[in-house]
C-alpha cells in the first residue's frame, strides 16, 4: 500500500473521535497509536517497521469497524475479539518501551537513552530523579539538550528560591540578634550612667562629711 496513503489514513485516525463501543478497551489502543507510530523514529525499532505498520493498519481497520458497530450491534462480538488481539499487541509495544529504556541505563546506550527521553516515550516526570542522576553520572557522554536541560533549569529555579528563602530567614534572624544587642547596649549604658551618678552622689556626701569634720575641729 502506498506510504502516503497510509500516512493519510493514520492522520485521519488520530484526529477522529474514538468509537463508543467497548471504549474502556478501545480508548487505550487508539490513544497509544501516536506513540507506537513514533517508535519507528527510534534506532532500536528500525527492524520492526513492517510490524509496526501492520499493527497501525489493523488499528485503522478496527476503528472503522467500531464506527459500524455503533449502528450495527450484530458486529459487537467480532469487534470485541479484534480489540482483545490489538490490546495484547498494544501492551507488548508499551512494555517494550519500558524494557528498552531500562536496558539503555544498564548498557549505557547514551544515544538511545536520549532518543527515548526526548521523544517522551516514557513518563519523564515520573523518572525525573532517575534521569538526572544518570545524567550526572555520565554527563561527559550525554547531551543535556532537551528534557534534561528542562529538568536542570527547574532544579536551578527551585534551588534559587530555596536559597532566597534561606537568606530571607537569615536576615530576619540577624535583625532579631541586632535588636537584642541594641537593647543590651542601652541597658549597659543606662547602668553605667546610674553607677556614675551614684559615684558622684557618694563623692558629694564624702566631701560634705569632711567639711563638717573640719568645722568641728576648728571649734
Amino acid at each position: 500500500m502506498n506510504k502516503i496513503f497510509i500516512i493519510s489514513i493514520l492522520i485521519t485516525l488520530l484526529n477522529a473521535a474514538n468509537p463508543k463501543p467497548y471504549a474502556v478497551l478501545g480508548d487505550t489502543i487508539y490513544n497509544n497509536v501516536s506513540k507506537i507510530k513514533r517508535l519507528k523514529e527510534l534506532s532500536a525499532y528500525k527492524l520492526y517497521d513492517d510490524d509496526i505498520n501492520k499493527y497501525l493498519l489493523d488499528v485503522v481497520n478496527a476503528k472503522a469497524i467500531g464506527y459500524q458497530v455503533e449502528n450495527n450491534p450484530t458486529k459487537k462480538m467480532s469487534y470485541l475479539t479484534t480489540l482483545r488481539k490489538l490490546s495484547k499487541k498494544n501492551d507488548y509495544y508499551m512494555r517494550s518501551i519500558d524494557t528498552i529504556y531500562k536496558s539503555t541505563l544498564q548498557q549505557n546506550d547514551f544515544k538511545l537513552f536520549s532518543e527515548i527521553i526526548n521523544g517522551h516515550f516514557i513518563d519523564t516526570n515520573a523518572h525525573k530523579q532517575e534521569i538526572t542522576d544518570y545524567y550526572f553520572l555520565h554527563q561527559k557522554d550525554i547531551n543535556s539538550s532537551g528534557i534534561i536541560d528542562k529538568f536542570l533549569e527547574e532544579d536551578a529555579v527551585l534551588k534559587a528560591r530555596k536559597e532566597a528563602e534561606r537568606k530571607c530567614y537569615k536576615t530576619k534572624k540577624q535583625l532579631q540578634e541586632e535588636k537584642i544587642k541594641r537593647i543590651r547596649a542601652n541597658d549597659k549604658a543606662n547602668q553605667e550612667r546610674i553607677e556614675k551618678e551614684l559615684e558622684k552622689q557618694l563623692e558629694r556626701k564624702k566631701l560634705k562629711i569632711r567639711e563638717e569634720e573640719k568645722k568641728e575641729l576648728a571649734n
